[in-house]
């Protein structure tokens, strides 16, 4: 494993500590509200916190933008390394005690999503990957599935919760997909839905809105696996925009032609 690599999963496992600790007392949680339906806890902040001192210790200078504290340590623009942390991907299901949730850590060189770790504290489920190196479930190698048919395919989504601008062409593209494929799934972590992509347990995944955090690492864990990222036209775009589509080749073709019939001018350009 490579050392950043080794850095990172040893920054997620603390949090995930600190994650299943303080789920075992959810109701007693401090929650604040960032915005409608946008959910902090103190546990974000102390794993965050966790993950931050471990980066810090062992990279210095390294950037780091994190879901709680924003871009952190290092100087901006001086590192050719920006570490990409959610801590708790899943908040709205830990205070309910809805076991879906996971550690996200990406890190990206000059740019380009370079390691990235997926961890799920409530099943011991980490998912690795590194560019050029392969993808993997607890140090066993995955593959995105091999379905074909759109109509065979189960797909991942997030419905949308604070921002409502595309939320018509969300129901059309939804309403289609309800119909066109095998099942539509909305577990409510879209780190782990993309680490789900990577290990063939979705076969293809598609939301708006998403924040760099929510994406980095599952996109490069997707990648590694045989599998296809783009924005809603196919390209690269998508941290800077937030849009997602994933999945296997075939059924991400698929679900670019179904979403392309949907897309609105704003969502257009």
């Amino acid at each position: 494993m490579h050392p950043m690599l080794n850095i990172a999963v040893k920054a997620a496992r603390r949090a995930g500590g600190i994650i299943n600790r303080a789920s075992m007392d959810v109701a007693h949680l401090k929650v604040g509200v960032k915005q409608q339906s946008d959910y902090v806890t103190e546990v974000d902040r102390a794993a965050e916190a966790a993950i931050i001192e471990i980066l810090r210790e062992a990279y210095p200078q390294h950037e780091i933008l994190a879901e709680e504290s924003g871009a952190t340590a290092g100087t901006k623009g001086e590192s050719d390394y920006q570490w990409i942390i959610d801590p708790l991907d899943g908040t709205t299901n830990f205070i309910h005690g809805f076991p879906q949730y996971a550690v996200s850590i990406g890190l990206a060189h000059r740019g380009v999503m370079s390691h990235a770790v997926v961890y799920d504290p409530t099943r011991n489920e980490l998912f690795t990957a590194s560019k050029g190196g392969g993808a993997f479930l607890n140090d066993k190698r995955i593959r995105v599935s091999n379905r074909a048919k759109l109509a065979e395919a189960l797909i991942g989504t997030g419905f949308p919760y604070r921002v409502f601008d595309h939320v018509d062409a969300y129901i059309a593209i939804f309403k289609d997909l309800t119909q066109k494929s095998a099942g539509m799934r909305r577990p409510g972590a879209a780190a782990l839905d993309l680490a789900y992509v990577a290990s063939g347990r979705l076969d293809g995944f598609w939301e708006f809105g998403l924040s760099p955090w929510d994406m980095a690492a599952g996109t490069l864990l997707i990648t590694e696996a045989g599998g296809l990222v783009g924005d809603l036209s196919g390209e690269h775009n998508y941290l800077a925009t937030g849009n997602l589509v994933a999945g296997n080749p075939k059924i991400f073709a698929q679900l670019l032609q179904l979403i392309d019939q949907h897309k609105t001018a704003k969502l257009r350009d």
